[in-house]
């Protein structure tokens, strides 16, 4: 992968204004792979008893890791935009632990690109979060 795709993945991350608000930092990023980790932050809490990160968060970073796989594959021009993600949410992620996404842009054409995700915060023997969407490619964003 070129330095100029990476660094246009990262500044797709840092000029988010949610993402920056989630607090995202770019932890992996290659041909069609990205890896980004979102602190533990109290005021993402879905439940207050249990200290549980909202599913919404662990979704808008498994999109916004899959976007970044998706502009760092060799055979994207860069720009995307989410057509569909689906999410099945495996467990709660552990209160007071990061959670990190990992997706793979495993297949893309000239319109649209496919990818696989999964999340998973410091315990990570079982997922909390996994996903399939898909994306667009190009000017079509």
């Amino acid at each position: 992968m070129t330095a100029d795709k990476a660094a246009i993945a990262k500044q797709f991350i840092e000029l988010i204004p949610h993402s920056k608000a989630l607090g995202m930092q770019i932890t992996r990023i290659e041909d069609g792979l990205a890896e980004i980790r979102m602190p533990y932050d109290p005021r993402f809490v879905g439940d207050p008893e249990t200290g549980v990160i909202h599913g919404g968060a662990v979704s808008a970073l498994m999109d916004t890791c899959s976007g970044a796989a998706v502009m760092s594959h060799p055979k994207s021009p860069a720009a995307t935009a989410t057509i569909d993600l689906r999410i099945d949410y495996m467990r709660a992620a552990t209160p007071g632990q990061a959670i990190t996404a990992r997706a793979e842009c495993y297949h893309i054409t000239r319109s649209v690109a496919f990818v696989r995700a999964t999340a998973f915060d410091e315990n990570t023997d079982q997922p909390v979060a996994t996903g399939a969407g898909t994306f667009t490619v190009g000017g079509a964003s």
